[in-house]
C-alpha cells in the first residue's frame, strides 16, 4: 500500500525537476507525504465559503487534506460533499472524524476528541464509540504504528496536532526560535493587533535575519513539513529570499487578525486550541454547528484517489462546487489541462472553483488551453478578498474561477 501510494503521489508531481537536487527530492518529499501530514487543513473554510456561496443542495468535491474543511463545508447545507485525496492517511482521518461525531455521546465528547485531542480518556471513546463503526482501513491505519513505534490513535490522547509533518515542521520551528531565546508562545499574551506587531517586529521577525535561519529556508527538503513540494518551493521563492517570504507570510499570519479570533494563529504559535478562549475553532468543531454537522456527515463521501480520474468517471454538468486547495502547484501542463478538461466538463452552469497557490498570480493563463480556460471567468474582486481574508496567511493567492458556460 505504501509504494502504491508514493507511485501517486510521484506521478501528481509530474516531471518538474528543481535544479540542485532534481528526482531525489520529489522522490523524499513523495516518500514523506505517505504518512499524515496535515492533523488539520491549513485553509480557511470561512474565507472559502463566502467566496464560493455554496448552494444549499449543492454538488461540491474538494481535496480531503485533514477533513476539516470537508466538515465545515456542511454548515452552508449542501447536499452532498466529496472528499478526494491521494493520501491514506488524511482518508483515515477524515472517515474518523464521521464515526466521531455520528457516534460519540454528545458535542462535548467530540470536542474532547478533536479539539482538546489531548487526554486518554479518548482512547476509551475510540475503543467503545469509534472503532466498532470504523471501516477496517481505517482501523488498521489508526491502531498501526508510526514510524517512531507509537500507535496512531494515541496521538489524540498526546496532542494529534504536534503530530503529522505540519506538526512536526511547527515544532521544529519552536525550537529553533528558542536556540535564539525567543518562545514564539509570547504573542498569545498579546490583547491587541498593535500588541501583536510589536511581539511580530521585536522578537519573530529577526529570526529571520540569523544566517542558519536563512540557509535552513533554502533548503527545499526543510519545508517538506508545510507540505510544499520541490516544485512548489520554486514557486513560492520566486526570486526573494525563502526566508524573507517566510517572515512576510507570518506577519501576515501574527500581524493581520485578532489572535483571539484565529485558530490557525493558535495552532502555530501554541501548538494547540485555546477552547477556553471564546471557543476559536474550526466552524466543524463549533458548539453551535455540531448538531448539524452530525446531522449532515453522511453527506460526506471519502475517496482515496486523484481528482481528474473521479471527475471523469461523473455525468456531464453535474458538480456545483470544486475546492482544489494547493494541488495544482504540483501540476505539469498535461496534468492540469486534463483536471480542468473535466473540471469544465462536469460544471454545471454558475458553477465556481477555488484554489490557492504559493505565488501571488494564478497559474493558469498561458498553461491551460483558451478553449477550456475562456469558458471560465476570473473574479478578481472576489479573489483578492478570500488571499486577504485566509487567515491561515500560508499562500500568495487564493482564487476563483466562475463558469461562463
Amino acid at each position: 500500500m505504501a509504494v502504491k501510494v508514493r507511485k501517486k503521489v510521484e506521478a501528481a508531481l509530474g516531471d518538474v525537476r528543481v535544479e540542485s537536487n532534481g528526482r531525489f527530492l520529489e522522490r523524499a518529499f513523495a516518500f514523506a507525504f505517505q504518512g499524515l501530514v496535515y492533523a488539520q487543513i491549513w485553509e480557511d473554510p470561512v474565507a472559502d465559503m463566502a467566496a464560493l456561496e455554496i448552494p444549499a443542495g449543492g454538488r461540491v468535491v474538494t481535496i480531503a487534506s485533514g477533513g476539516c474543511n470537508a466538515l465545515s463545508y456542511l454548515v452552508a447545507d449542501p447536499g452532498q460533499i466529496v472528499a478526494i485525496d491521494l493520501n491514506t492517511a488524511h482518508i483515515a482521518l477524515g472517515r474518523l472524524k464521521i464515526a466521531a461525531v455520528q457516534h460519540l455521546p454528545g458535542q462535548a465528547e467530540f470536542a474532547r476528541f478533536f479539539a482538546h485531542a489531548d487526554t486518554d480518556e479518548n482512547l476509551d471513546a475510540y475503543r467503545q464509540y469509534i472503532r466498532p463503526h470504523l471501516d477496517e482501513t481505517s482501523r488498521r491505519y489508526w491502531e498501526g504504528r508510526d514510524l517512531a513505534g507509537r500507535r496512531r490513535i494515541g496521538g489524540f490522547a498526546r496532542g494529534v496536532y504536534k503530530r503529522g509533518l505540519l506538526g512536526n515542521f511547527i515544532g521544529t520551528a519552536h525550537l529553533v526560535a528558542r536556540l535564539y531565546r525567543v518562545n514564539p508562545r509570547e504573542i498569545l499574551r498579546a490583547t491587541t493587533l498593535e500588541e501583536q506587531r510589536r511581539v511580530f517586529e521585536d522578537r519573530l521577525s529577526p529570526i529571520f535575519d540569523k544566517r542558519f535561519v536563512r540557509w535552513l529556508c533554502d533548503q527545499p527538503a526543510s519545508l517538506f513539513g508545510l507540505g510544499i513540494p520541490p516544485a512548489q518551493f520554486n514557486a513560492l521563492a520566486g526570486d526573494k529570499s525563502m526566508a524573507d517570504v517566510l517572515r512576510r507570510r507570518l506577519e501576515k499570519l501574527a500581524c493581520d487578525f485578532p489572535i483571539s479570533e484565529n485558530y490557525f494563529a493558535r495552532q502555530a504559535f501554541g501548538r494547540r486550541y485555546d477552547v477556553g478562549n471564546g471557543n476559536v475553532l474550526p466552524p466543524y468543531l463549533a458548539p453551535e454547528n455540531y448538531t448539524m454537522v452530525k446531522e449532515r456527515s453522511e453527506r460526506i463521501e471519502w475517496r482515496h484517489g486523484d481528482m481528474t480520474s473521479w471527475l471523469a468517471g461523473e455525468p456531464a454538468a453535474s458538480i456545483d462546487r470544486v475546492i482544489l486547495l494547493d494541488a495544482q502547484d504540483w501540476m505539469d501542463d498535461h496534468q492540469l489541462n486534463a483536471l480542468w478538461a473535466q473540471i469544465t466538463r462536469t460544471a454545471k452552469p454558475g458553477a465556481r472553483v477555488l484554489f490557492r497557490t504559493a505565488a501571488e498570480p494564478s497559474l493558469l493563463p498561458g498553461r491551460v488551453v483558451p478553449e477550456v480556460l475562456d469558458r471560465w471567468h476570473y473574479d478578481q474582486p472576489r479573489s483578492q478578498q478570500a488571499t486577504a481574508a485566509d487567515r491561515s496567511s500560508i499562500y500568495g493567492g487564493a482564487h476563483l474561477y466562475v463558469f461562463a458556460g
